[in-house]
């Protein structure tokens, strides 16, 4: 019967129908206070810190208490090719754990990634699941929540100011002021390198630890980095969509002396940072990648770095709180740990590695961690198995596929669906044409799956136009391409109760399958083999055209030494290939590479795929025009 855990904290829900937005059903539930979901999960009271009455930052250190516990089981929850609409990825994810936990009595842990507020106010929403599968309180969860994204936005702008700081002063003083200032004599006289500065002077090969015994040309060296104005990488971040800060000009004020550059910037969620946060493994694996972060090049073509600039400290000190996963709960009781919120099209797609592994050391052998990565096998899932399992060394037992009619019928050539708009009735009647057509894009995403060793569970979220004949085409189409099992739920109107099937699939997939996980590519191969690898197996193109400034990156970052690293291609997840018109499984076409970035803290190289932006812009009609609030209660209204 596996580990059955028995918790007095499970609730019973009061299911209605039709289902209330979810914001109406999230604040029908009273969250218990935190400390009775970390006494279930048996975390000490000196292992998390309160943040309020549903809320909770878990403490690293649980690790090595629990460092000789076996782990539970490992699953990771995928999608196919969506709709703007969404296809209930996130939902599917709370009605699995809610499923196992809080309907068989399993122990679990649901690891998911922190919302950005660009979708919350714009198109998608929020990102706390929907209807009776949800995490609560889910106004804290999709706002500000502890705070972690605010810590990188402050941290990553923070650097991006040494940045055009330092440009700045190394252009206004002479060799011999510069390095006075940066090592300035205390009052005695004496000069010292902070510790700060130890990294840069061993990266220069310097050993000596008094700054008045370096020469001339070692003073130089140390306090002239030389940027190149226009190899500067690093870009400002504000976590909203903002279109018209994509590509901005700074220093356009009178006290700058006319020292102008243009940069822009990205959406928080694509920040480095939250790479960094989410693929570190401990504070002082966090202290090293910051300051390893690559922010430009020089003048002579050597990379420059965070800790080039003296700043990789100060960064992990605005960090450290933030690398404590946040502790919450889903609507049914059962615990959820929520860390890191990198989007998957534009950065990794997955919440922490730390948070995973805390939760398959808590939940221990024959208990579940379910966790989520963005999007399909070509987007979060590829780089779940390619980047993130690489970073920490955990393998899944099995991957959760999530599928809906509405979307497979429109990758076989339904009309468009489009955010706001009413649904064609091609997708409120009975379409077996569409849909025989359309099932090609779930097969793709299971082969895509399959080829990592991984056993395949297809989650096919039922909507209440869907027939029963459109359900077992689809059913059926998933087993012949290769799934374990194909399970029809209803988590978003019956919370765990409408997965518990599927929750029993995923358990059986788990003990009876021999996972024989396997990379898609080594990391010996150069970058553009490990890019056409991923294009040609993954997403099916016949090849890679890569324009001018993607030629010079990657030559750059070849010559620079990081030819080794993974692969995070930023594309679109409305298809696997680069045109998001481009429904069901195309073949044969070509994908445009228009630029490279590197990411060296986090650990990989981040290809740019056609025109993907990397922060959205708003709608005609975002979201925010249904938020309010009760200025009465202070209840919140509208979020979604």
């Amino acid at each position: 019967m596996g580990n059955l855990f028995s918790s007095p904290l499970n609730r019973l829900l009061d299911f209605k129908s039709p289902v209330p937005s979810d914001i109406d059903i999230a604040q029908s539930v009273e969250p218990h206070n935190i400390n009775l979901i970390a006494d279930s999960l048996g975390l000490r009271e000196d292992e998390y810190e309160m943040h309020g009455p549903h809320k909770g930052k878990v403490k690293l250190e649980v690790r090595e208490r629990l460092k000789d516990t076996k782990n539970g089981f490992y699953v990771v929850v995928g999608g196919i090719s969506p709709t703007p609409l969404g296809e209930g990825k996130s939902t599917t994810t709370v009605g699995i754990s809610q499923a196992l936990g809080a309907v068989l009595g399993r122990k679990v842990v649901t690891c998911i990634r922190q919302p950005s507020q660009g979708p919350t106010f714009g198109i998608k929403g929020g990102a706390a699941g929907g209807g009776y599968s949800q995490v609560i309180p889910m106004e804290e969860f999709n706002l500000h929540m502890t705070g972690d994204i605010h810590a990188i936005t402050a941290s990553n702008n923070l650097l991006a100011a040494a940045i055009d700081t330092r440009l700045y002063h190394e252009s206004t003083q002479k060799d011999g002021p510069l390095f006075n200032r940066l090592c300035p004599p205390d009052k005695a006289g004496k000069r010292k390198f902070e510790q700060s500065m130890m990294s840069r002077l061993e990266k220069l090969g310097i050993t000596k630890t008094d700054p008045d015994e370096l020469t001339e040309e070692e003073k130089v060296r140390f306090a002239r980095l030389d940027f190149d104005p226009d190899k500067i990488t690093w870009r400002r971040c504000v976590d909203l969509n903002d279109r018209f800060l994509r590509n901005v000009t700074v220093g356009q004020g009178p006290a700058e002396k006319g020292y102008t550059r243009e940069t822009g910037f990205d959406i928080t969620v694509a920040s480095e940072i939250m790479a960094v946060l989410a693929l570190s493994t401990s504070l002082a694996d966090m202290r090293q990648r910051l300051g390893h972060m690559v922010v430009g090049t020089s003048k002579a073509g050597e990379p420059i770095c965070a800790d080039d600039l003296g700043i990789g400290g100060a960064l992990t000190v605005m960090m450290k709180d933030a690398l404590k996963p946040t502790l919450m709960q889903s609507l049914e009781g059962t615990p959820v740990l929520v860390h890191a919120g990198p989007f998957a099209n534009i950065a990794h797609g997955n919440s922490s590695i730390v948070a995973d592994q805390i939760g398959l050391k808590l939940v221990g052998p024959g208990g579940f961690v379910v966790t989520e990565a963005g999007f399909g096998s070509d987007i979060g899932l590829e780089k779940f198995c390619n980047i993130k399992c690489r970073y920490s060394g955990l393998t899944p037992d099995c991957a959760v596929i999530v599928a809906t009619v509405r979307a497979l019928k429109m990758h076989g050539g339904g009309p468009a669906v489009l955010a706001g708009k009413p649904l064609d009735n091609a997708y409120t009647t009975e379409s077996l044409e569409l849909l025989k057509v359309g099932v090609c894009n779930l097969e793709r995403h299971i082969r895509n799956t399959l080829q990592y060793g991984i056993p395949v569970v297809v989650a096919v979220n039922k909507f209440s136009s869907d027939t029963d004949a459109e359900l077992d085409l689809v059913r059926a189409a998933a087993k012949t391409a290769g799934a374990f099992d194909a399970v029809m739920c209803e988590h978003h109107a019956k919370g765990g109760a409408g997965a518990r099937e599927l929750g029993l699939a995923v358990e059986r997939a788990c003990k009876q399958e021999t996972p024989n996980f396997k990379f898609l590519y080594p990391l010996n191969l150069s970058i553009k083999e490990k890019i056409e690898i991923i294009c040609k197996q993954v997403y099916k193109a016949a090849g890679v055209e890569y324009l001018p400034l993607a030629e010079e990156k990657i030559a750059l970052y070849s010559k620079q030494g990081f030819s080794k690293l993974p692969i995070c291609m930023a594309k679109t997840q409305y298809s696997f290939s680069h045109d998001a018109a481009l429904k069901g499984a195309p073949e044969g076409f070509i994908v445009p590479i228009r630029d490279v970035r590197a990411s060296v803290g986090a650990g990989f190289l981040f290809p740019l795929v056609g025109d993907m932006p990397t922060i959205p812009g708003l709608p005609t009609r975002p979201a925010y025009y249904l938020i309010d609030i009760d200025t009465k209660t202070g209840k919140i209204l509208g979020l979604s």
